[in-house]
């Protein structure tokens, strides 16, 4: 079984860290900075996308220079915390012990982002596969889980992708993958729905009991 995470809003709340950098970026061009709501609407696409939506195609790869160049100073703000979801500190390690499970992420961060955070946080070694916005399409483009499952030698039958956003789920099933959602990130629950989740979690240690069923039905399928 093959396991894969989104990071933003999923495993680590971003969302003061990036409004900061967002706010600093309008800023530095002199233009209206857009409603906290839909900033964080569009976490989870990588840069580009996201600016074109924001300030349109044309302005928008100096927007992703500005951000890129600002983001780090927002990184060190001591008055801006980036901390992980509640329960996430103690089930991420515990789950990098399963023998059954393989782990993966793939994020609209940079790969320089996820090493940053998979090393604060002591996780270098916890996950099989990583696929970040550096080698693929945005999201909800299926690349990186199809990579994902092509580098572990998953199929999509036994893939699940955890995420807290539409463009999450859009992704997962486009690659075949069960798109499990969270109810704590950036986007509604009731959209989660809508856009096909198989199921919408409340607390991350939920993922526990789904694995222990899926290996209860495993078993039953070979007897």
């Amino acid at each position: 079984m093959l396991v894969i995470f989104d990071v933003d809003g999923t495993l680590v709340d971003s969302r003061a860290v990036l409004y900061a950098a967002h706010r600093a970026t309008f800023a530095a061009h002199g233009l209206p900075l857009p409603p906290e709501r839909e900033l964080i609407s569009l976490v989870g696409l990588s840069l580009l996308p996201t600016f074109e939506r924001l300030v349109g195609a044309e302005r928008a790869p100096e927007m992703v220079d500005t951000y890129k160049s600002l983001f780090s100073r927002a990184l060190a703000d001591p008055d801006i915390q980036e901390n992980l979801f509640d329960g996430v500190a103690d089930f991420m390690p515990r789950l990098g012990t399963r023998t059954d499970v393989l782990l993966g992420i793939a994020s609209g961060k940079s790969r320089r982002g996820i090493d940053r955070v998979t090393t604060k946080h002591g996780w270098q070694h916890l996950f099989a596969t990583i696929q970040t916005a550096d080698d693929h399409p945005s999201k909800p483009h299926p690349s990186m889980i199809l990579a994902a499952m092509d580098e572990t030698g998953t199929p999509p039958s036994e893939t699940w992708f955890v995420g807290d956003t539409t463009f999450d789920v859009e992704m997962a099933l486009a690659a075949g993958a069960m798109p499990i959602a969270v109810g704590w990130g950036y986007h509604p629950v009731e959209d989660l729905r809508a856009a096909g989740a198989t199921l919408v979690l409340e607390r991350i240690d939920e993922l526990e009991a789904l694995l222990a069923s899926e290996r209860r039905s495993a078993t039953a399928r070979s007897a």
